[in-house]
């Protein structure tokens, strides 16, 4: 990979999607060399096969052109790039495809997994407020409600804009064990409140209300969560909550003393 890549150019991927260059926007507007660049941004330092961008550009019904008008759009970019004093050799052609030779840490997606392990690995280790302040960094870089936003997603980036914003929830819902873990329940009651209205059929989030509930002194508040849970399953589901949650929710009725330890484990969260 390029090494001499200057360190202002940035990718993000993470809401919008964009190029810059020194803060300024470079990115192409027009959809497909848009397109073109969001797919190679997603699998930068990786070969991109050209069939796989042809497929993405018109969703498997490419025209006879297809091919040629390809090459036109990598040569778009490459103009672009070199507007922007970049060198066009960034978007390289390998066999049978192009690559963009980017260093990791130019693209958002490489911060957000790489301070979403450290938060983990903080996290495992007990150290709760680190996991925390680090996750939160991480969700920080999100800049709307999906990845990829203003990209018409095909075959290839549909299923990567669907798996990041999976992980941008489990990542929330890790965050928030890490801020329950330190005490922060009071502060979480409204976004748990918000995220339950989203998804009323999670039952971490539905656990973790409980919790923050609960010990915020609302016990019957943290039944009356478990309630609205259950019948809506009942009703649109024709199922129980899982085993960890009804464990969750005779914990709560028994008052059991570990729901109160901020630094425990929360075993009784369902996963």
């Amino acid at each position: 990979m390029t090494s001499a890549v200057p360190s202002r150019i940035r990718i993000e991927v993470l809401g919008p999607f964009a190029l810059t260059v020194n803060g300024r926007s470079v990115a192409p507007t027009a959809g497909k060399p848009r397109t073109v660049l969001a797919l190679l941004s997603t699998r930068h330092g990786r070969a991109v096969p050209a069939a796989t961008l042809i497929r993405e550009l018109w969703s498997g019904r490419p025209p006879a052109s297809a091919a040629a008008t390809l090459q036109t759009y990598i040569f778009q970019l490459r103009r672009t790039l070199r507007g922007a004093g970049l060198s066009s050799r960034l978007i390289s052609t390998v066999r049978g495809g192009y690559r963009l030779e980017l260093p990791p840490e130019a693209v958002d997606v490489h911060e957000y997994q790489s301070l979403a392990a450290l938060g983990d690995r903080a996290a495992a280790l007990g150290a709760h407020e680190d996991a925390a302040r680090l996750l939160r960094e991480a969700l920080r870089l999100w800049r709307g409600p999906g990845a990829l936003l203003d990209v018409e997603r095909g075959p290839a980036l549909e299923p990567e804009a669907q798996r990041l914003e999976l992980s941008r929830s489990a990542l929330t819902e890790r965050r928030i064990d890490a801020e329950l873990a330190i005490g922060r329940h009071a502060e979480l009651l409204g976004e748990l409140a918000a995220l339950t209205v989203q998804d009323p059929m999670n039952e971490r989030h539905c656990a973790q209300q409980m919790v923050a509930l609960y010990r915020c002194g609302r016990r019957l508040d943290a039944l009356t969560t478990f309630q609205r849970l259950r019948n809506g399953m009942a009703a649109e589901l024709s199922v129980e909550p899982g085993p960890a949650l009804r464990e969750l929710h005779r914990a709560v009725i028994d008052s059991v003393p570990a729901l109160d330890r901020f630094t425990v484990p929360l075993q009784l969260l369902p996963r």
